[in-house]
C-alpha cells in the first residue's frame, strides 16, 4: 500500500533534508535553491507576466534547459506574448488547495493553455513546460519531474488531484507544510508547494532508477 504524502512530510528525515538542501554555507549547495528567490521571482510587477532571461536561468538551477530556439521566442518573439496574455490572467497570490485555486488549473483554463504551448515547443517537453510555469506562478503549479512523478505514480491529472489533497481535511497537509517550512528555518517567501516538492525529491532522487522499472513507483498516495 501506498503511503500518504503526509508521512514523509512529518518524519525526520523532511527537516534535515529541507534545511540541506537550502542551505546557503555548504561547500557545494543545491542550486535549485534559488529557483523561486532569483532576482526576485514573482514579486516584481514588471515581470510577473512576462518570461525574462532570469527565469530561464531559474528554470536552468533545476537542471533543464530551455533550447535555444524556444528561449528567443518566450524572450523576443510571439511564444512569449501569448504566454504574456495566459500569464495576465492566472493570479499570482492563489495557493494551490485553497479557494478559486480548482478553476485556475482546470483543464482548458489560461494555467492549462499556456503549460501545453511549452510542452508544444521543439526540446520542451512536460518537465520543463512545467518548470517554467512553476517558476512564474509557485504557489500555485507544481514542479513535477521523473523523480516526483514515479512517486506518485504518474497519475492523470497531477495539478487538479494535488489541489484536491491539499484541500482535503480542512488544508491539513498545507498545515504541516507551513509548520516544516517554519521549524527548518527557511524564509517564508517559498511557497509550500516548492517545500513539497523538495521533501519528496530529495527522498527520492537517489533510489530513484533513471532507467528500467523504479521498486518505488506509485509509493507515495495522493488520495
Amino acid at each position: 500500500m501506498a503511503a500518504d504524502v503526509l508521512d514523509l512530510i512529518r518524519a525526520k528525515a523532511a527537516i534535515d533534508n529541507l534545511r540541506t538542501y537550502f542551505d546557503e554555507t555548504l561547500p557545494r549547495p543545491y542550486s535549485g535553491r534559488r529557483f523561486e528567490a532569483l532576482a526576485g521571482g514573482v514579486d516584481r510587477p514588471t515581470t510577473r507576466n512576462k518570461i525574462t532571461a532570469d527565469d530561464l536561468v531559474a528554470v536552468r538551477m533545476l537542471s533543464v534547459t530551455v533550447p535555444a530556439e524556444a528561449a528567443i521566442g518566450l524572450l523576443e518573439g510571439e511564444l512569449g506574448e501569448q504566454i504574456s496574455g495566459l500569464l495576465a490572467q492566472i493570479p499570482t497570490d492563489i495557493e494551490l488547495g485553497t479557494d478559486r485555486a480548482k478553476d485556475l488549473v482546470a483543464d482548458g483554463q489560461a494555467a492549462d493553455q499556456a503549460w501545453h504551448l511549452l510542452d508544444d515547443q521543439t526540446g520542451i517537453d512536460y518537465v520543463i513546460a512545467g518548470k517554467i510555469m512553476a517558476r512564474k506562478r509557485p504557489h500555485l503549479i507544481p514542479v513535477y519531474d521523473q523523480v516526483i512523478g514515479c512517486l506518485y505514480g504518474k497519475p492523470d491529472k497531477v495539478w487538479l488531484r494535488l489541489h484536491q489533497r491539499l484541500a482535503a481535511d480542512r488544508g491539513e497537509l498545507r498545515d504541516e507544510l507551513a509548520l516544516l517550512r517554519a521549524r527548518t528555518g527557511i524564509p517564508t517567501t517559498i511557497s509550500l508547494l516548492r517545500v513539497l516538492d523538495v521533501v519528496l525529491w530529495m527522498h527520492h532522487q537517489q533510489p530513484h532508477l533513471r532507467t528500467g522499472s523504479c521498486p518505488s513507483f506509485g509509493s507515495v498516495a495522493l488520495d
